[in-house]
């Protein structure tokens, strides 16, 4: 490789990066901390405290299920077309348009509310498929761990720093400036919608569109023709990429474990008693200071191992579950979540790389479709599971402690795949499409 090919190589990765950085200001300041507050208190503020949750509950259900539906049959359609980068600007228009409509949504608008957030999470995780599935492009075979860790530290870098922005927003502003805190809420949606788009700019720009590749007999399919006769072939071939079904039903496993954590931490934090500084704060803090450990899992997959990293994430994530149960005072919540932050961005950035590695680049959209159902249905086990141990105990900390269960089976299945074995399968189908 020239030195100009090692720049432009350079460049690619900086710039797919960057789309981490864009997005993740949508995951924290509308999915996480400042919509749902909004959504409960403001839009649904015509409705009862529990059905105004009950709606958003409903909400973000909807929106991930029509996520989780379309993705593989868009992801095949990227592939097969030669589109995966016009596909991520169609979705992250729809997302970008629909955070910066949330604008208009005012008291009692919670219905519209819905309607607009269903689209922009929807735009949002259909984007993601795609900005996944350029991963193994842009990242040669020895370096996917350490781009996807990249990815994973600016995101929680770029999100952070959009949340804070925000927070002071909302907090100060309305004082300083003598207006509605409503309408300074309001504008930080815009805010999120804006710096989605600029960001977005160097992954459009630099990033090259892989090259298309189709199988014999596909010449004259339509593309939604030729999508769905993947589909079924994938499934009916699935035994031949054992070592990837392996890893993704692994990873449904044990994400379950790790997104009722992420989802359920500031309601148990709330049943404790602890208070909106604390439970912001350790947001905030889990935000930066996961960046720079995403950035040391990537740099410890090349000392021991992808698999052996995650195990260490998940025996780390077990502890967590069991000092949750003896949790007590809000320092105890700090640190815990500290030692979230730990492990939280390098089990997420090694399972997406561990992923790319096991399939055919030709066809990494169709299976980052399928990937992202897998992430998309991890966040409904783990906190039903939750409630349901919580409902029956009268209390959250045997939940808590029962999330160990997808940490441990989640092991346990991940040592059954073979990444070798896995490789091979998936470089013999790509250099098929090629000879093809």
């Amino acid at each position: 490789m020239t030195t100009q090919d090692e720049k432009q190589h350079k460049r690619a990765i900086t710039a797919w990066t960057m789309y981490d950085w864009a997005n993740s200001a949508f995951a924290t300041t509308i999915m996480a901390a400042v919509l749902p507050v909004y959504y409960t208190t403001v839009a649904a503020s015509n409705l009862a405290p529990n059905l105004a949750t009950a709606r958003w509950g409903f909400t973000s259900s909807i929106s991930a299920l029509i996520a989780a539906v379309i993705s593989p049959i868009l992801g095949a359609v990227a592939d097969f077309s030669g589109a995966k980068k016009r596909f991520l600007t169609i979705f992250m228009m729809l997302g970008v348009t629909a955070t910066a409509l949330l604008y208009f949504v005012q008291s009692g608008d919670w219905l519209l509310a819905s309607i607009i957030f269903i689209f922009g999470n929807v735009g949002f995780a259909g984007s993601l498929v795609y900005y996944d599935a350029l991963l193994p492009h842009v990242a040669r075979p020895d370096e996917i761990d350490q781009v996807s860790s990249r990815g994973y530290a600016m995101g929680y870098i770029g999100g952070g720093i959009l949340l804070a922005i925000n927070l002071a927003m909302i907090m100060f502003l309305p004082k300083l400036l003598g207006v509605d805190a409503g309408l300074m809420t309001r504008l930080c949606f815009v805010t999120v919608a804006v710096w989605w788009f600029i960001f977005s700019m160097p992954i459009l720009r630099v990033v090259k569109e892989p090259e298309r590749r189709i199988k014999p007999g596909e010449e004259n399919f339509k593309p939604i023709q030729a999508s769905l006769k993947r589909l079924v072939e994938t499934f009916r071939e699935i035994r031949h990429y054992r070592d990837l079904a392996l890893a993704m039903l692994a990873f449904w496993i044990y994400a379950n474990g790790i997104g009722t954590i992420i989802v359920m931490a500031t309601a148990y934090g709330s049943e404790l008693g602890f208070g909106q500084t604390t439970l912001i704060g350790t947001l905030l803090m889990v935000q930066f200071l996961a960046a720079p450990f995403a950035f040391l899992f990537g740099w410890l997959a090349k000392r021991i191992g992808t698999k052996r990293s995650i195990y260490l994430s998940l025996c780390v994530y077990t502890v967590i579950s069991i000092l949750g149960y003896f949790m007590y005072h809000e320092w105890q919540f700090w640190a815990l979540g500290a030692l979230v932050a730990t492990v939280q961005g390098g089990s997420q950035a090694l399972s997406r790389s561990l992923i790319g590695r096991l399939m055919p680049k030709s066809k990494s959209a169709e299976f980052y479709g399928f990937f992202s159902v897998f992430e998309k249905f991890a966040n409904i086990l783990g906190p039903f599971i939750f409630g349901v141990v919580s409902t029956v105990m009268g209390g959250s900390r045997l939940s808590i402690v029962s999330l160990i269960v997808f940490f441990i089976i989640g092991i346990a299945v991940l040592t059954r795949v073979n990444v070798e074995r896995g490789v091979q399968v998936a470089l013999a189908e790509e250099q098929e499409m090629i000879t093809a």
